[in-house]
């Protein structure tokens, strides 16, 4: 390199990622979002929620080939080249941001046949008179144990008791479906099965906060294309099917 490009190098170093990446953007897309999606998400939400909104997202943008990747943790958008990731808990490393989508909120679920010849709890507090379907974390090794509240800000810890230890939202969900006890799991993953009548609400006025439902990707001064029309898609949807309040269990 001359003495002249070593100059130029240094006075642009600061904006050279955002250069590299406007020259990407504009070579690649031509006018037209484009190129691999590579967007991770939990299999139970993902498939439920986020792949049936596949088929208008490909027909609004037949140049984005679409690589989701369904799987339990937490992925390094950075390090491991992903586009985005949908899902909740998820720790914000330097460099990604969040966009919330909806709340995620746990409900204590069960089966209509493990509820027949049993009196409903009153309050979180009862909870502890039932068979518990629970889920240790897969991160720090723990069963976790939660405040639950109502809309009235009132919080009371409850819980059932540890019978059946699982390490899978899905898992639990089926459990509880098969009458092997009391679950307390998030709503978009009860609702299926709520709507269908295979579980019931338990104590349905309380509710666990476990955080939000989170889009997040890299925070990319000039976001390429293919993943801001990806945001924006998403949060429409979302809002068009009114997915924040379905998943609310603040709402009973």
């Amino acid at each position: 390199m001359t003495e002249a490009g070593e100059r130029f190098l240094f006075a642009i170093r600061g904006n050279l990622e955002s250069l590299q990446e406007a020259i990407a953007d504009v070579s690649a897309d031509r006018g037209e979002p484009c190129g691999i999606l590579k967007v991770s998400m939990s299999p139970t939400f993902g498939l439920t929620y986020i792949l049936p909104l596949l088929p208008g997202f490909v027909a609004r943008y037949p140049q984005i080939r679409p690589e989701w990747i369904f799987e339990n943790r937490q992925v390094d958008l950075i390090a491991e080249g992903y586009d985005a990731a949908i899902g909740g808990g998820f720790e914000l490393t330097p460099g990604v941001i969040a966009r919330t989508l909806a709340p995620a909120h746990l409900i204590a679920v069960a089966s209509p046949s493990y509820m027949h010849d049993r009196t409903p709890p009153a309050d979180p507090a009862g909870l502890s008179a039932f068979d518990g379907i629970v889920m240790r974390s897969m991160r720090t090794g723990r069963i976790r144990h939660w405040q639950m509240r109502n809309a009235a800000g009132e919080e009371i810890a409850g819980g059932p008791r540890e019978k059946i230890v699982l390490n899978d939202p899905a898992a639990m969900c089926r459990a509880a479906v098969l009458g092997l006890g009391v679950a307390l799991i998030a709503k978009p993953d009860a609702l299926p099965c709520l709507e269908s009548g295979e579980l019931v609400r338990l104590i349905p006025q309380w509710y666990a906060d476990a955080g939000p439902i989170s889009l997040y990707y890299p925070s990319h001064s000039l976001l390429p294309a293919k993943t801001r029309v990806f945001v924006n898609f998403l949060t429409e949807e979302f809002r068009a099917q009114k997915l924040s309040a379905r998943f609310a269990g603040s709402l009973g």
